[in-house]
This record gives structure tokens, sequence and C-alpha cells, in this order.
């Protein structure tokens, strides 16, 4: 099903070719007979394939065990399997064919395991510009109709790159409601009026303009990063705004007009804002050639500059269309 796409390449699995085995059946009956025990058997089947520690050497401050085994003539062949001599009590020596047959079989030489149940995982790398989120959700259609065709007890998971990045923005998505609760409280004491609470809110996801067209021509994915460089993109351009609309604040007390406060704060505001954006952004480009740090640094650059454009220009605009101010001229054009 993999291979059936075009932006795959290199597909495997972990599931290696099946080794030939050979398995000792005891006759329990005859082996208590005979004066052995099944622990009889493993240990003498042990020493001669892994060998048994005899004693130990000391080498300096290390100790080296030393192992006796069966010679390489009877580890490597079958033959020497069958006429295996085994010592009861009495010292008899017994072979391995007088109460012991050899079955023949082939098995995985290893069995992966994930949360203790055997797994195959089958990978393949991408050719293309493709995200691997985008080829997982565009075979997630083949991959339910091969899913509902497997017998009971096996499932399909996706793993890799998608399933790290689901399970590393799980935990942000689960603070999401009570970062946006503070936010809005934080908002709400510092203004106190409910229209002006949304016009600062409402700058903050125009932000995204600057993220899109600074993501796409540095051809970075809007990963786990990039997401956390978005969240705090919103709060800074709420900062901005907060900072406007309290001088505009500030000047109405002084006796101005809606019309002179807002053109003032605009005026006044637009040095600091400019220059704290300006240094936010240049501080991000030392991280931004990173392979880790890159799209988060793109996504804050292009969100910064965008933004403050947003905050200079369309905040006062709609300030005014919220709180229905016109210039002076107009307003007396419409008296008269």
């Amino acid at each position: 099903m993999l291979s059936s796409d075009d932006r795959l390449t290199s597909i495997t699995l972990d599931w290696n070719e099946p080794a030939r085995v050979v398995r000792v059946v005891l006759d329990q009956a005859r082996l208590r007979q005979l004066g052995l025990t099944q622990q009889d058997v493993a240990q003498n089947l042990y020493s001669l394939f892994e060998g048994a520690a005899v004693t130990e050497l000391r080498s300096g401050t290390k100790l080296i065990s030393v192992l006796a085994r069966g010679v390489e003539e009877d580890r490597t062949t079958l033959a020497a399997l069958e006429n295996l001599q085994f010592g009861n009590s009495n010292g008899t020596p017994i072979p391995l064919s007088a109460f012991a047959r050899l079955e023949w079989g082939t098995e995985q030489p290893v069995i992966h395991q994930r949360d203790r149940v055997p797994t195959i995982t089958v990978k393949a790398a991408i050719v293309t510009a493709d995200q691997p989120d985008t080829v997982v959700s565009h075979l997630a259609g083949a991959v339910e109709d091969f899913r509902a065709t497997l017998p009971a007890a096996y499932s399909v998971e996706v793993g890799g790159s998608v399933e790290s990045s689901t399970e590393s923005q799980a935990p942000i998505v689960a603070v999401v409601p009570i970062m946006v609760l503070v936010m809005l409280t934080l908002v709400m004491v510092q203004m106190q009026s409910f229209r002006l609470m949304f016009v600062v809110l409402a700058v903050a996801p125009l932000g995204l303009i600057g993220v899109v067209a600074a993501l796409l021509p540095a051809g970075a994915p809007l990963g786990f990063v990039a997401i956390l460089g978005v969240l705090a993109l919103i709060g800074i351009l709420i900062r901005n705004s907060v900072i406007l609309f309290q001088e505009v604040k500030d000047l109405l007390e002084r006796g101005r007009t809606r019309w002179e406060a807002v053109f003032e704060a605009s005026d006044s505001r637009a040095r600091p804002i400019l220059l704290t954006a300006a240094a936010a952004s240049l501080a991000l480009i030392p991280i931004s050639r990173q392979v880790f740090w890159g799209p988060m640094a793109f996504a804050m650059m292009g969100g910064i500059i965008a933004g403050t454009l947003i905050t200079l220009l369309f905040a006062p605009a709609l300030y005014c269309a919220v709180f229905g101010v016109r210039r002076p001229k107009l307003e007396e054009a419409s008296k008269a």
C-alpha cells in the first residue's frame, strides 16, 4: 500500500527472514527412568553452546570470567548434538537420543515489542517536500480499509514523527483553555471595557498572516516548535495593542477627543513598538538556521513584523469602527 504512493521510497520493515531452529523435545518418563532431570539437560546444553563460568582471573582492577564450553565441532554440527552424552547420578553416559527427539522449524530471530505487544514496524522515506502528517492523512482511508481486514487482536497504529508530534502537542492543547482564560482576565482588568478587549484580541489572529508568509518561503513546517512560537507571538501582539490603547485612554483622560487620541497615540507609540519588534526579530536570526529551532524563529519573525504593522494600521482603524470615531470635518459636514 505504501509503495503505491509516488511520494514514498525506501520502504522497509523490521520483520526479518525466518531462521531455522532445532527444538529438543524431552520424554519426561524416559528422563526419570534414566535418573536425569530437565535441569540437568538444560545446564549441559547451555554449557555446550554458551559456556559455564568455572572461575575468574584478575587483570589489574578487572575480573575476567573463564568459560568452559564445547569445542567448535560439537557446537556447529547437528550430529554432535544427537550424540551428546549426559551423565546421570551413577556416572553412566547416556546419549541425548535416548530420552529426547529433535524437531525442526523456523522462527523470527528477533521479535520487536512495544508495550509488551509483538510489533511489525513499516517505515518509508518521503522524496517530495510533503510533510509526514500530509502523507499520513492522505493514506488514512487506505489504512483504515486494511485495518478492517485484519483478524481480531491485530491493529495498525501511526508512529514516527506524526506520533511524536501528536504526543508533544497534547500537553499544549490541554492548557490552551486556561491560557485563554488568563489572557482574557488580564486584558479585561487592564482595559476595563468589553469593546476595547475585543479590539485588543482581534489583532492577535491576524499575526498568522506573517507566520504563513515567513514559513512558506523558508520551507519550514508548522510543527511543535513553530506552534510554540505562535503562542508566544500572540502575547507579543496583545502587548503591543495594550500599549497602544492604554495611550489612547490616557489621552482621553487629558481632554483629547477620540479622534485626536487615536491619531496621537498611533503616532507616539509607533516608534517604541517598531523598535521592540525589530529587536525581537533580529534576536531570532541566529537560531533561524538551526534545524530544530528554525521553524519557531521564522514563525515569530514573520508574525512579529506583520503583526506590528497590523497593530499600527488595523488596530486604530478597528477602534474607530467599533467606537464610531470619525474625523472632525466629516462630523461637521454631517451636522450641516
